[in-house]
Order: structure tokens, then C-alpha cells, then sequence
């Protein structure tokens, strides 16, 4: 049976304990403390950004300091005391570390480190690959200082490897900023700093312009701008005006531009066979200008580096129209390399035709292989559908029973999966987060009449940020069930962007702006500006349950209009946050309540309190000097004062009004109206708590103040990160791959610290485990609490299932603020096997690398077992040796001819790959390795091979396994398929003894 719930949600079991690993959201720990460059030394810059060319890696690095000679004198204390930094370069499935020079020179203000290419990776051809992450450290005495960064191989970035089309002057782009109104930016799914800026222009303007960065956006003259128009316009013809960029998606291997004249994908990025890159166009039939300029491109970003069979990316292309009889759908998809576009719904049977809907989002989940759609239909009814996909396309039937939105949720604008995980969002007016693949969903957000129309999130730090049509951001962190407001934007032309790091910029025509991780002190306010109070206008009435824990009742007026009553109550936003009073004290909220029993009370909160809230004196209440006795009053309840000691003034005054009569032990009551001096009408928080034949002394009984008549008296804010995230192995980053092959496991270990007041429940959990597919992997989750409260983890993944296939991990530390750093790790598992495990060939005869190099190597006949082949080589096939027909080359070289190459067939076989578009051997740049590689990918270098007495029987092939772990035997069930690699067939496989 197959199963409708695919996540799982693990019970924590048993104890163990570590004490290593770096700390996430201590400020101390993670600072800025160097400053280094692969480019410029001595120049200070806000983040660390290295670049890997096919020369040497040169790092200069320097101690954070006001002038040169402060720098200097750091240095020199470190260096004298045998300290210099340590260089960690990592991404999710590699760690390497280096160290800093300690010989420093007497004018010599930094520390220098040269890393040759080869030592961090040996590969150069162009493919997705993870841009790395760095880390620099030094530990002197009891302090540490630690700074990342990234790096970034230039050699290998597929879209660096490319001159888009002619290059714009500034002058020429200036000309362009009026005409701008609008930004679209798309970004490396593997590489976030590498990114594309394309402008949106009015009627006036003409042209496609895209602006190309590598460094994330963070100054705008380091963005190189093309102009594509002439591009377009080879495609389309010459006649057609009012040109512009509508929307743009860069995935692992091409790039895809939809323009108000049609959609355009690239050639294969990995296949640098020109310097200009090529575009071709889909065809739409029916669609014209006005259909392109509303269309919209939808994307699930994961990073496909090492891609493997079954990892496809799809795009998604979607027209605000209805499709006519004669037309397939309004919504087209394809997977790469995107030649064909189907339509996105599957064909409907005769019965169904006539209660199609209209596909707002498809998207494609490739943890799941199931597409996800979006609908919406005439009776204004939104609904999520998940469907398998077989060969590329989805079912009719659907996987889960439909999921049905309610009516509030109107206006739809789209659905989105957080990059790299199976966090699945849908967004409009009201924002719902899915954690079991669109299964079902929860209410995150109600923005009534305000509109999500764009979504920006980062995999590194988990951010997310919506952004509505008034300007608004809201954030949250992935995965987590409250959000705060940070700000809104003012400007009319901007977009955002996350960079690799999950810095956030804002993007406007002529200007980048560059704040932070939101919990990084506080940087993004330089683009929302301060954040807003969270509270609304409505006066609350507090309730002690302890001397420490109360809830908050928000009032609501019975006057409020029925459409205005969610602005005076308590919802998700509210959820972890601070209620603050202007005077003093404070509380953190940690729980929401909602209720229909009152209509005064429909919502309230349960908070902890921090620091105590004052209470009114007699200044400022008269009335406080009475003995107060209590009655109820129709709906109400009658507050009358007795008559203190004479000569004492004790009356209740208009101020009173939104004031709240607090009694141990009872009910609290909200003053509403005052009837005269000595009488007042209030609200119960508690009915049934109301103290009844009963009269109150002075001072024992209470006055607080969280109304609004006499302005606003209470403020909600952001609660300070409450939380510490601690990895158990430090050379691992926050985005984490690991391969577990068949038969093997892996084991994670993490700590979740309480940090500061109100942190946490004792006894309950501190962090909710989602396994996105659990079907693939076997997972088992251990955790605990230590003698210091903190939150022990320990998960064991073990490959037991014939099944290849990804899962992440989701680890939420639920009750965390939305101003920590890291709420969320979310580690990425394949079962499958991994790239970094080979097979090798263990050769009958050890042939020493000296000989290798001389290509001399006799045996005791005298016979040179070593053959250097001719250029350009190529193997005979079964048609003879006159008649090549392997793609492979041997010994290539481009400039000299190519033998063997007379019939047809043989013209047409044949493909230089390491020497592609190059016109000698030596722009080939074969390494050593590469030219004694086994390995198809590097025919091209190989000059010399074994060589045998024909003909060859009895040849013993033995074959040994390597890994990441080193040399290990091979075990069932492995199963070994032997092929030629140059299609010959006049040999065979006579029997198998043995695997080492």
C-alpha cells in the first residue's frame, strides 16, 4: 500500500555525549577577525572572497587593525609564539586543510599561504561544482578567531566560461537606467555568488541587457553587463520592437531567458565550443507578445554537482491566460536540456476536461520524482495536487488525496521549495509551509489584503524572506512555524538576492546595497530600515497563572467591524517573540491561543516572564487607595470602590479605561467604560474565576497598564537568539552531502544549547527531525539532555533498501528566535554510490613511473611492455583498422592531422574533450596524472599503454575498490559489468574469481 505520509517525525531516544565543533549563533565565536585576499593584500574587505584559477592559489591574509603598523606588531606576537592561521577550505563533501606561513619579512604586514591548484582539486573540466567554503583560524591562549568566506574555482564555473554577447560600456548602460522598471536576478544553484542581473524596460526601452557577477553582488562596478538583443533578434527577425527581459532562471547546466518575444535557452554551458554563447527558442504555438511579457519561470534550485542519473533539472514556464480549445495548456515544463515543452497538466479524460483548473505553479520534486501543481479554478477553490512522474511526466492519477486551501486563501500566487530541502511553500495573501511534500499543509501567515509577490531564500543560512506588494519583508527561518517583520523597502525598482553565504542585497539599476545575515548584527537594517513593532492597536489584559508565567488577553472591541477583527489578535507572528511594556518589564511569548467562547477575548498568549512588569501607583491611579468589591453587571462585571479613610481621594478617572484590575489568585479584569467616580464596567479574563460576596483591601489587588488610551503602553519585538548550534565535527560546513553506499552507514552529532531566560521546557525535546524521503534510507535518531540541560543528538543513516535515490534531513530547533543565525541544518543524504569511490585496475605486470616516463620497460625477453601511440590515435573497430569508429582520441593533438580518417563513418566519430576548442597539445593542459589516467574523460592526454604479445589470452583483470576511507573489500551484493570503451567485441569474459 502506498504510503500518504512521506516524512517522519523521529522519537528521540537514549544518551551520549561530545564536547568538539564549532558554535553557530555565539557571536564571539564567528567574527570577522581577518581579512584575505587571492587578488589584492592589505585590502579590507567585508567578507572573505577567494578565486581559484588554473594558476596557484596565492592567499594573503591580515589581522583586523586600525593601521599597517598595529597589524605588523600583531603578527610578530603571533609568529613569535609559533602561531600563524590555518586555512580550511570545505563544501559539502570534502575538507582540506593548510597552513600559513610562519616566516614573515620585516615589511611584511600579512600572512602569505600559496596552495598549487592540484592540492585542492585536479580536475579542470567545466561541470556544477559546489563553491567551496572557507575558514581561517588561529587560536592564541584562550581565544579563537575564526572567519569564512568562499572560494571559487573560476576554471570550472560552467556560465564563467562564456561571453554572453557584446560587452556594454558604463556610459551605455547609464543610458538605459530610465527606461528600467523592473529586476530579475537568478543565481548558480552550486555557486550563489555567481549570478545574473537582467533589466525589465518600458515601451521606450529595447533589448535584452544582463548584468553577470562572481562575487555575489557586492559591488557594482564588478558586474560585467552584455547586451543579448542582437542575439534575440537572429532568432526572431529584425521587425520586432519593445524588446525586454521578462524573466530569467539559471540552472546547474543551461541558462533560460523568457523575453517579451519568446523563451530562449542556451547551449550547454558545459561545452565552451565558441567563446559567444548560443541560444536557441522555444516554440509556443499561438502565443505572441502579450502572453511573453505576463509569463513566469519556476525553478526548484538544487545543486546537481557530481550529478548522477537520475538528478534532472525542469523548468517550468507559466501565461496568465486561459488556453483556448485549440490550445494544449497555458502552462509548459521540460526537463533538460529543455528541447521539449510539455504541457504541465497530463491529459484529462473526457469526464474531467470540464472541471480543469488553471495551473498557477508546477514544479518538480526530484527527492520524491513527483510534480507539484498549483490550481486554481473558477469557483475560486486553490488546491495543491502531487503526482508521480513516470519518464519525465506526471500521472494522472494523484498521488495524494488533493489538498484543498480554504477560501481565505484567495489570491495564490505561487508555490516554492527551499533550496536544497523539502521545505515546500505556497504564498500569496496567506503564506503555508508543506514539510511531507505537498501532502498537506499549515497556516504560516494571513496577510489578508497584502499580497507575497516575490519569495528570496538562502540554503546556507536557512533564510527566507517574503516580500509583499506594499514593500513589506517578512522573514523566517526554513521549516520554522512563526515569522517576524523586518522592515520594508521604499524604493519603486529593486530586487533582492542572497548571496553564497546568505549575506542578503538589495539591487536597484544604478546601485547595490549590502547588508547581512539577518541575525548578523543587525546589517539589514541598512535595507529595511529599523525593525517594526509587531504588536498591535489594542489594549491587553494580563493573567497570572505563576509568579512567573501569565497570559495576555488581547481585547476586542465589540464596535470593531467583523472584516478588521484579525488586527486586534494574536497569531503566528506573535509565536517566540517579546511583549515588551514602554515602561518596564518584559516576557517571552510561547504559546498562541485562540478562542470563540468571548467575543471580547478571541485570541491571548502564554509568555514567561523576564523582568517584571510595573504596576500603576496611586499617582497615577486614584482609585488603587479603595477597597474594590465586584459584581456582575449584564455581560460585565461592576468595579465599585469603597470609601477609603477620610481625607483620602480614591475615584476612578478616565485614564483608567484600558487598565487592568489584577487579583491574585482570581480572575483579572479589563476597565471598559467608567461609570462614575466610584464605579467602573470591566471584563472578565477568567469567568469563572471571579471572585464573588468577596471585597479586596488596598494593596491586595493591582493596576496594570497595556492599553492604548493614553497611547501605546506595549511594544513586540524579536526575542535575542535563545539557542546554541554546535556540529560535533568542525571540518563540516552548515550544507552537508554524504553518500551512503549499500550496505554502509553514517552517523551526525549535534548539540542544541539553551542560551539566556525562558529558553526552553525542561524535559521537552529542543529539536524536531524530519526525514524528507524516508523511503530511501534507514534512519535512527538517539537523543538526550546532559547535566547542563543542553540537547544531545546522535542519527545513524544506514543504506539497507536496493534503492538509489536523496533525502534530506531536516534538524529545527523549533522554539528557536528568528534572529539566530542557524535555526535550521538541513544535510543532504543519497543513497547511492559515491563519486569520490572508484574502481581500479590492479595490472599483471608493476610498471615503475620512471619508465612510465621514458616509455622504456623491458621484460626478460627483452620485449618493451610500453607502447607510446601515434597522435591522434584512435582503435580499430570490428570493421576493420582503416575504419576508427570510438569518439575517444588518443594522444591528441589539434594541430596535426588526424590518420584513419577516410570513410564516413569515421569522419563522423571522433570528439576531442580535454583538447576541445584549443590548437595545439600544449593548450590541451594535460597533467601528469591525466596523461596516465585510466579514465574515458582524459583519452585525450593518455600517450602511453601497456603493451602486450598478440594475440592475448588468459588475461587476469583484477579489480580493487577505493574510497574516501581508503582501500576496502568489496563485499555482496556488487556486481561487476565489464565493457570495452572503444565498442570493440573480439574479446571475452571467461570466468570471475575474485574482487580485492
Amino acid at each position: 500500500m502506498e504510503l500518504l505520509c512521506l516524512y517522519v517525525i523521529i522519537l528521540l531516544l537514549t544518551m551520549f555525549d561530545f564536547s568538539s565543533g564549532i558554535i553557530y549563533n555565539n557571536k564571539g565565536d564567528i567574527e570577522g577577525q581577518f581579512s584575505c585576499s587571492s587578488q589584492q593584500p592589505h585590502q579590507k574587505e567585508e567578507i572573505i572572497q577567494l578565486y581559484l584559477s588554473s594558476d596557484d592559489l596565492k592567499i594573503h591574509c591580515f589581522f583586523h587593525s586600525k593601521t599597517k603598523r598595529s597589524s605588523q606588531e600583531f603578527l610578530s606576537v603571533f609568529t613569535s609564539g609559533g602561531l600563524a592561521p590555518s586555512l580550511e577550505i570545505i563544501n559539502s563533501t570534502y575538507t582540506g586543510i593548510f597552513h600559513f606561513n610562519l616566516t614573515l619579512y620585516s615589511d611584511q604586514a600579512n600572512w602569505l599561504i600559496i596552495i598549487p591548484r592540484e592540492n585542492i582539486t585536479k580536475n579542470t573540466e567545466v561541470a556544477a561544482i559546489e563553491e567551496w567554503l572557507v575558514r581561517i583560524n588561529l587560536q592564541h591562549g584562550l581565544n579563537i578567531y575564526t572567519t569564512e568566506g568562499t572560494l571559487l574555482d573560476t576554471v570550472r564555473e560552467p556560465i564563467l566560461q562564456w561571453k554572453l554577447g557584446a560587452q556594454l560600456t558604463k556610459a551605455n548602460l547609464i543610458k538605459l537606467y530610465p527606461h528600467v522598471v523592473g529586476l530579475k536576478v537568478t543565481k548558480c544553484p552550486c555557486a550563489n555568488d555567481v549570478a545574473l542581473l537582467g533589466f525589465i524596460l518600458n515601451s521606450a526601452g529595447n533589448g535584452v541587457y544582463i548584468g553577470l557577477s562572481f562575487s555575489g553582488f557586492w559591488k557594482y562596478d564588478d558586474t560585467v553587463w552584455y547586451n543579448l538583443t542582437d542575439m534575440i533578434y537572429s532568432q526572431v527577425g529584425e521587425g520586432h520592437m519593445e524588446l525586454s527581459v521578462v524573466d530569467m532562471v539559471l540552472t546547474n547546466h543551461f541558462f533560460v531567458i523568457l523575453t517579451s518575444l519568446g523563451l530562449f535557452i542556451s547551449h550547454d554551458l558545459r561545452s565552451a565550443y565558441s567563446p559567444l554563447l548560443k541560444f536557441s527558442r522555444a516554440d509556443f504555438c499561438g502565443f505572441e507578445r502579450r502572453d511573453y511579457v505576463k509569463g513566469k519561470l519556476w525553478y526548484n534550485e538544487r545543486c546537481f554537482a557530481n550529478t548522477e542519473l537520475h538528478e534532472v533539472d525542469y523548468v517550468t514556464v507559466t501565461f496568465e491566460r486561459n488556453r483556448t480549445l485549440s490550445e494544449e495548456s497555458s502552462c509548459f515544463y521540460s526537463p533538460a536540456p529543455f528541447f521539449d515543452w510539455l504541457p504541465c497538466l497530463p491529459p484529462l479524460s473526457k469526464q474531467t476536461k470540464s472541471m480543469a483548473s488553471t495551473v498557477i505553479t508546477f514544479l518538480v520534486d526530484q527527492e520524491h520524482s513527483t510534480g507539484v501543481y498549483l490550481l486554481h479554478n473558477n469557483q475560486k477553490t486553490t488546491v495543491v495536487s502531487v503526482h508521480h512522474l513516470k519518464q519525465n511526466k506526471p500521472k494522472l492519477k494523484p498521488k495524494f488525496p488533493p489538498f484543498m486551501f480554504p477560501s481565505s486563501f484567495s489570491s495564490p500566487v505561487g508555490i516554492v521549495f527551499h533550496p536544497r530541502s523539502h521545505f515546500l511553500y505556497a504564498y500569496g495573501n496567506q503564506v503555508w509551509l508543506s514539510i511531507d511534500g505537498g501532502n498537506t499543509f499549515e497556516l504560516l501567515a494571513d496577510f489578508h489584503d497584502d499580497v507575497i509577490k516575490s519569495t528570496y531564500h538562502s540554503f546556507y543560512t536557512s533564510d527566507i524572506i517574503f516580500l509583499s506588494q506594499s514593500g513589506k519583508a517578512h522573514f523566517t527561518k526554513a521549516g520554522l512555524e512563526t515569522y517576524s517583520d523586518i522592515g520594508s523597502i521604499a524604493d519603486n525598482i529593486f530586487t533582492l538576492y542572497y548571496d553564497h553565504m546568505g549575506f542578503i542585497h538589495k539591487l536597484t539599476p544604478d546601485k547595490f546595497v549590502a547588508g547581512g545575515p539577518h541575525a548578523a548584527l543587525g546589517n539589514s537594517q541598512l535595507i529595511f530600515g529599523q525593525a517594526p513593532d509587531m504588536g498591535f492597536r489594542t489594549a491587553l489584559a494580563p493573567q497570572y497563572i505563576t509568579t512567573n508565567e501569565m497570559i495576555f488577553y488581547a481585547y476586542v472591541p465589540p464596535s470593531e467591524p467583523q472584516e478588521t477583527i484579525y488586527t486586534k489578535t494574536f497569531n503566528n507572528i506573535h509565536s517566540g517573540k517579546v511583549i515588551q511594556s514602554r515602561n518596564t518589564g518584559k516576557a517571552y511569548i510561547r504559546e498562541i491561543l485562540q478562542s470563540h467562547k468571548s467575543a471580547e477575548f478571541l485570541s491571548a498568549v502564554i509568555a514567561e516572564v523576564i523582568e517584571p512588569f510595573g504596576i500603576q501607583d496611586v499617582t497615577q491611579s486614584p482609585c488603587l487607595s479603595s477597597t474594590l468589591s465586584i459584581a456582575p453587571e449584564q455581560d460585565s462585571f461592576k468595579l465599585t470602590l469603597q470609601q477609603p479613610t477620610p481625607g483620602v481621594v480614591s475615584l476612578f478617572q478616565a485614564s483608567d479605561i484600558e487598565k487592568t484590575v489584577v487579583i491574585p489568585g482570581y480572575s483579572s479584569f479589563l476597565i471598559i467604560s467608567i461609570v462614575d467616580d466610584q464605579n467602573a464596567l470591566a471584563k472578565a479574563t477568567m469567568p469563572r474565576l471571579v471572585p464573588t460576596d468577596m471585597t479586596f483591601v488596598k494593596d491586595s489587588w493591582f493596576l496594570y497598564d497595556f492599553g492604548q488610551k493614553n497611547g501605546q503602553t506595549w511594544e513586540i519585538h524579536a526575542k535575542p537568539c535563545n539557542y546554541w548550534f554546535q556540529q560535533h565535527d568542525d571540518s563540516l560546513s552548515l550544507s552537508v552531502l554524504k553518500y551512503i553506499d549499500l550496505g554502509k552507514s553514517y552517523t551526525l552529532q549535534v548539540k542544541v544549547m539553551p542560551h539566556g531566560k525562558g529558553t526552553q521546557i525542561i524535559g521537552l525535546p529542543l529539536v524536531k527531525i524530519i526525514v524528507g524521503n524516508p523511503t530511501v534510507l534507514q534512519v535512527k535518531v538517539e537523543g538526550s539532555f546532559d547535566d547542563a540541560d543542553n540537547y544531545l543528538m546522535k542519527i545513524s543513516v544506514a543504506s539497507q533498501y536496493m534503492l538509489q535515490g536523496t533525502t534530506s534531513l531536516a534538524f529545527i530547533i523549533g522554539e528557536a528566535s528568528t534572529d539566530c543565525f542557524v535555526t535550521t541544518f538541513v544535510p543532504i543524504l543519497k543513497s547511492s554510490c559515491s563519486y569520490l569511490k572508484s574502481m581500479h585496475h590492479n595490472p599483471s605486470k608493476v610498471i615503475p613511473l620512471e619508465d612510465w616516463l621514458s616509455g622504456v620497460h623491458k621484460d626478460s625477453q627483452g620485449f618493451n611492455m610500453i607502447k607510446t601511440l601515434p597522435i591522434n590515435y584512435r582503435p580499430p573497430s570490428n570493421m576493420g583498422i582503416a575504419i576508427p569508429l570510438t569518439d575517444n582520441f588518443y594522444h591528441a593533438d589539434p594541430s596535426k592531422p588526424i590518420p584513419r580518417n577516410l570513410f564516413l563513418k569515421s569522419k563522423k566519430s571522433g570528439k576531442f574533450k580535454q583538447c576541445a576548442n584549443v590548437s595545439t597539445r600544449e593548450e590541451c593542459n594535460c597533467t601528469l596524472d591525466q596523461k596516465f589516467s585510466h579514465a574515458v574523460a582524459f583519452s585525450d592526454c593518455r600517450e602511453k599503454v601497456p603493451r602486450f604479445k598478440f594475440p592475448v589470452t588468459h588475461y587476469p583483470v583484477s579489480l580493487a575498490i577505493h574510497s574516501e576511507d581508503g582501500r576496502a573489500p568489496v563485499k555482496t551484493p556488487y556486481l561487476v559489468t565489464v565493457t570495452e570503451v572503444n565498442e570493440r567485441e573480439n574479446w571475452e569474459l571467461s570466468r570471475v574469481c575474485s574482487l580485492l
